[in-house]
């Protein structure tokens, strides 16, 4: 399996409303559909996929373990439980959430863990999420490289994480960008509205194909039909190297996401 670089996001959707979009963005050929415990939507998710008439093996199916799972009693159980809520006997990637708050589980505990998940068939490939450098290199002494699917992390053009970015490139772990479009702030940009213009696209678009031509995975999520299929033409939109450039210059390390109690010691 190869991670997609176009997924859909259900962050904050739940209940009918998530069961729509996941339903909607099947119809329209979205085949990547991403999920976590901790969004409370995983039975929606998979009511949705059954519904659907897409086969199992044409998805690409990902959720993530929530810190309070992350003990080597709790990983699994908790993983055959969303596995019962998604309505499936495997993930194609189960990613750790959010590293343990203040190391209360150790790295080599839930990647151990993790790699057990695999063994078993639980899942397919593992990865992290909102890991810092040297989280990464902890996660890396236990699995090995090259074990290591990707990283989720929050990465927009106005905050672009390329420290990070070049070390998981050299340890050959894929990027999966998350607020991609930074919360829309990105979409109000001029630079981003000058390039949408140019090429008769979205701003939407622009922000997601400049992502992807960097070579990152995206999840963007929504609730509208013509969103969803509007965000799905990004696909096919190429940037200039021109674009590619002037968007890279937005770079100002604004970060969105930073739980407090939660969040690592960022890069």
């Amino acid at each position: 399996m190869t991670l997609p670089l176009f997924g859909l996001g259900t962050f904050r959707l739940r209940g009918q409303v998530v069961i729509d979009s996941v339903s909607q963005a099947l119809e329209l050929g979205y085949r990547a559909i991403d999920t976590a415990q901790i969004y409370g939507n995983e039975a929606e998710v998979g009511q949705a996929i059954a519904a659907s008439s897409v086969p199992r093996e044409q998805l690409y199916l990902t959720s993530k373990i929530w810190t309070e799972n992350l003990g080597a009693d709790r990983l699994i159980p908790s993983l055959k439980e969303s596995l019962h809520k998604l309505r499936t006997d495997h993930l194609d990637l189960t990613l750790i959430h959010w590293p343990s708050p203040n190391g209360a589980v150790a790295v080599d505990e839930f990647m151990g863990a993790l790699m057990q998940a695999r063994t078993e068939g639980l899942t397919r490939e593992i990865g992290v999420s909102n890991f810092t450098i040297d989280l990464l290199r902890q996660a890396i002494e236990v699995t090995g490289p090259g074990q290591i699917a990707t990283n989720q992390i929050e990465l927009h053009p106005y905050l672009q994480n390329r420290r990070l970015v070049q070390f998981m490139a050299a340890q050959g772990i894929a990027v999966t960008s998350y607020m991609t479009l930074g919360y829309g702030k990105v979409l109000q940009d001029p630079v981003i509205q000058a390039i949408a213009t140019q090429h008769n696209a979205t701003q939407a678009q622009v922000t997601l194909a400049w992502a992807m031509q960097l070579g990152y995975a995206v999840i963007p999520s929504s609730t509208k039909r013509d969103n969803l299929a509007g965000n799905l033409k990004a696909v096919d939109l190429r940037l200039s190297d021109a674009d590619m450039a002037r968007i890279a210059a937005l770079d100002s390390g604004q970060r969105i996401t930073d739980p407090v109690g939660l969040a690592p010691q960022w890069d």
